[in-house]
Parts: structure tokens; C-alpha cells; sequence
């Protein structure tokens, strides 16, 4: 156990670093900063001087270096536009976004486990086809769409809910119902496939043979040994939901990452952009390793090499 945690480590700390090279020069490569740096009447002497001042001028493998050496230390850098540690201003938002995500995960799983075992539960039934034809909609409804109808349907005309702010709870219903519609149908489809493929198992026939509840059957036996893929979609989705909240955020003008980072890449703000990718590329991985530590306890049959 100890020697796959270790193992895992090492691979996280390899993903990480290759992440942050990528990122590195993709946001160089976007254009130079100095141009939103300096006003248009700055001299030439002043231009270099702004950039020997933000480490501009030197070889890209000596800027990465420094890079490096501050993220160690715990310096992202400064942002360009608000002038302040590029650290805090994305920390300052994360919770906003974990506040969005956590609520639009709890309506996909929450919906979305519940139909796929329904479904399973009664393949062909009124509650399997108003699955299939709920995931089908789910994949194909643009999240942009959907967002600007919540708005005008129980924003504008029913008056139920805002449509903009983070204040209450009530500001969070649309954007979560929003963010978590294609998780929602993902979730469904993935939990009745799953679960088709665990009640055909003879260990579920004999549970029905003993005479058990079929609500405790599915929920005790079928769910438990169907939950590995169920998981292994609910980390990845809660990941994607945090990361790819950028329009959703920017509909219900939600102050979160995805917003901060939308505003830095229009900036040409590179080491907010570094710093907001690394943070959720840290999300992305440690999320990952926890749900492989937990494969252990949802099938013990699984054994850590």
C-alpha cells in the first residue's frame, strides 16, 4: 500500500511539473505583455526597463527556472492588470467555484444516480426511456443556452431566483442547475450502464433467490460492486465542473476561477493564467489519487502493488 502511494506521488509530481511547462509557454506564446504594460507614449528606455523588471528580458529556459524556484517557495509571481500576488487573487476565488461545483455535483449525482438505477432497475420501463431521452438532451443542450433560458424563465418572468451574485443560496440554484445539466446526463448513462451489467451477475440472482428485498439488492449489492465507474465519472466531472465553469460563471456573473481566468487570458495576464491552471491542475490530480485509494474500500478484491 505504502509503495503504491509513493508510486502515485511520483507520478502526480511528474504530471504537475509537465503541466506548468505547457502552460509556461502557451501563455508566452499568446503575445508579449509589455503591450498592456506601457502606455503608448512610454520611451524605449522605459519599456525596457518594465521588462527587466518582470524577468521579460531574459532566455525563456532562465524565466522558467525563476518560475520554478518562486512556485517552490510559494511566489506565483504578480498579477499584470491587479497588481497583486497572483497566489491570493486565485485562492480568494476557489471557494466560490468549490461552492458551484459542489452544488451542481450533488444535482447531477443526485438526479442522475437515481434514474440510471431506476432505469436498470426496469429496463424498457417509462423511467428507462425518460432516461435515454433525459441523456440525450442533457449531451446536446449548450450550457450557454441553457443558462441565458433559467435566466429568463425563473430570473426574469417567475421572479424566483437572481440572476447574478454569490450573497445566499438562492443565488446558487441557477448556475448549479446550469453547470451540473451535462454532468447530469453523463451520470445516467454511466449508472445504468453499469448497473445493467451488475444485475445480470448470479451473485444478484441469488440474492432475489434468497428471498431479499429488491430495494436491498440493488442498493446494497448491485450499486456497491456498479459505484467503481460511477466514481471514477463523479471525481473527473466535479473536476471538469470547477475547470470548465468559465461560461457559467460568466453568464451569472459568479466570482469564481473560471472567471478570474477568463478576465487574465483577455489581459494577457500570464502568471495569473499559470497560477489559476497550476491550482486546478493540483485539483485535477489530487482528486484523482484519492478515488484510486478508494477503489480499495469499494471493492476489497482490489489489491495495491
Amino acid at each position: 500500500m505504502i509503495r503504491y502511494i509513493l508510486q502515485r506521488l511520483g507520478q502526480s509530481i511528474i504530471t504537475v511539473w509537465g503541466i506548468s511547462i505547457v502552460v509556461f509557454m502557451l501563455a508566452r506564446l499568446s503575445g508579449d505583455p509589455l503591450l498592456l504594460l506601457v502606455p503608448p507614449e512610454a520611451t524605449k528606455a522605459e519599456v525596457e526597463q518594465i521588462r527587466r523588471a518582470y524577468s521579460l528580458d531574459k532566455p525563456l529556459p532562465q524565466q522558467y527556472l525563476t518560475y520554478v524556484r518562486g512556485v517552490l517557495r510559494g511566489d506565483f509571481g504578480t498579477s499584470l492588470r491587479f497588481n497583486e500576488p497572483a497566489l491570493p487573487l486565485v485562492l480568494k476565488r476557489l471557494p466560490a467555484s468549490l461552492r458551484l461545483a459542489s452544488a451542481a455535483m450533488v444535482i447531477s449525482a443526485g438526479i442522475g444516480i437515481t434514474v440510471g438505477v431506476l432505469s436498470a432497475a426496469r429496463p424498457g420501463g417509462w423511467v428507462d426511456r425518460f432516461g435515454k431521452a433525459f441523456a440525450m438532451l442533457g449531451q446536446s443542450v449548450p450550457v450557454f443556452w441553457l443558462g441565458i433560458i433559467l435566466i429568463l424563465v425563473f430570473g426574469v418572468r417567475l421572479r424566483w431566483f437572481p440572476t447574478s451574485g454569490s450573497e445566499t443560496w438562492r443565488h446558487l440554484v441557477l448556475p448549479a442547475a446550469a453547470l451540473g445539466w451535462y454532468s447530469t446526463a453523463a451520470m445516467t448513462r454511466i449508472t445504468r450502464s453499469a448497473m445493467l451489467d451488475v444485475l445480470d451477475a448470479d451473485y444478484i440472482r441469488l440474492a432475489h433467490i434468497k428471498g431479499l428485498h429488491p430495494f436491498k439488492v440493488i442498493t446494497k449489492h448491485a450499486l456497491r460492486n456498479a459505484s467503481i465507474p460511477i466514481v471514477t465519472l463523479a471525481s473527473l466531472q466535479f473536476i471538469a465542473l470547477i475547470n470548465g465553469a468559465v461560461v457559467t460563471e460568466t453568464i451569472f456573473a459568479w466570482p469564481g476561477m473560471g472567471r478570474l481566468m477568463v478576465d487574465a487570458v483577455f489581459a494577457r495576464d500570464f502568471p495569473l493564467v499559470q497560477t489559476a491552471v497550476f491550482v486546478a491542475s493540483i485539483l485535477f490530480v489530487a482528486t484523482n489519487f484519492a478515488v484510486d485509494l478508494l477503489y480499495g474500500y469499494l471493492n476489497p478484491r482490489i489489491a495495491y502493488t
